[in-house]
């Protein structure tokens, strides 16, 4: 069947660089919804070289619709492979932490495929906190903060999953991303340092407080990061190892807490003394 007004704007889409042109006109057209004049806005916005998501308001995750709205991290299909190795690990009514949360898609993604949960999600970004909330709804709470400091003190030692997707791009690298990410997401959202781990090294040496004996941080990293921040939870005390999805080209780090990160420190000895009652020397 011949739709030429597709045709003719996946032409369009084409021309500009779209690699999905006739899926992008598809979505924009709909997103018109039959109104000459928000279908030309929507297409202009497009055109210009807004990300599709931000056009349309919401970005497919894990077969839901989050809502993002410009400057909110969209999330990534690759990001699936932190749900996956999460979901493994949790029941129903477990406490789960989404930190760095966005638009709270890993929220939303764990809710699907768990069930109820004991959910908090916390990001630094005062416009990825108000997207989460209107995606989590009541489903969970969500707080506005830096990493660990804006959550709930009722969540101290006995979190059973902390799920991540903290930034991880080295900051010399973001010039190199393409400009739909470079040019509109917020950097706070991007930038991981010099390189790429420095918020896994914050995230390693403050979740021992947070999980309970046995809990585990599942955060994303590329693959060429991936033995960097195995090495870096490892140093902090956990059991941690690298987890990748071929169909989704996704990798995480899983790290498990072990009796050295409950004694809140990377070193085994000074875990054992603690286990035994004997303080261990202060630094």
């Amino acid at each position: 069947m011949i739709h030429p007004a597709r045709d003719a704007l996946a032409a369009r889409l084409r021309a500009a660089g779209s690699v999905f042109a006739e899926d992008e006109a598809d979505l924009l057209l709909a997103a018109g919804d039959g109104d000459p004049a928000r279908l030309r806005a929507v297409v202009q916005r497009r055109l210009a070289g807004e990300p599709l998501e931000y056009v349309l308001g919401w970005a497919a995750f894990d077969g839901h619709r989050i809502r993002v709205t410009p400057g909110v991290f969209v999330p990534r299909t690759r990001t699936t492979v932190v749900v996956e190795q999460a979901a493994r690990l949790l029941h129903r009514y477990d406490r789960v932490v989404d930190l760095c949360c966005g638009a709270g898609a890993i929220a939303v993604a764990l809710l699907g495929r768990v069930g109820a949960l004991d959910l908090v999600a916390s990001d630094i970004d005062p416009d990825a906190v108000d997207v989460a909330a209107e995606n989590i709804g009541d489903r969970g709470i969500v707080v506005a903060g830096d990493l660990f400091a804006p959550l709930p003190v009722r969540f101290r030692g006995v979190v059973d999953v902390i799920a991540v997707n903290a930034p991880y791009v080295p900051t010399d690298a973001i010039a190199t991303m393409p400009a739909e990410a470079r040019d509109h997401e917020h950097r706070v959202a991007l930038d991981g340092g010099g390189d790429g781990l420095d918020l896994h090294r914050r995230i390693a040496a403050g979740a021992g407080e947070w999980l309970r004996p046995g809990g585990a941080v599942v955060i994303e990293v590329s693959s060429a990061q991936a033995s960097d921040s195995v090495a870096v939870f490892a140093s902090a005390g956990f059991a941690a190892r690298i987890e990748h999805d071929d169909e989704v080209d996704g990798t995480c780090v899983v790290a498990v807490a072990t009796g050295a990160v409950a004694a809140g420190t990377g070193d085994p000895a000074a875990a054992a003394a603690g286990e035994t009652g004997i303080s261990a020397p202060s630094a």
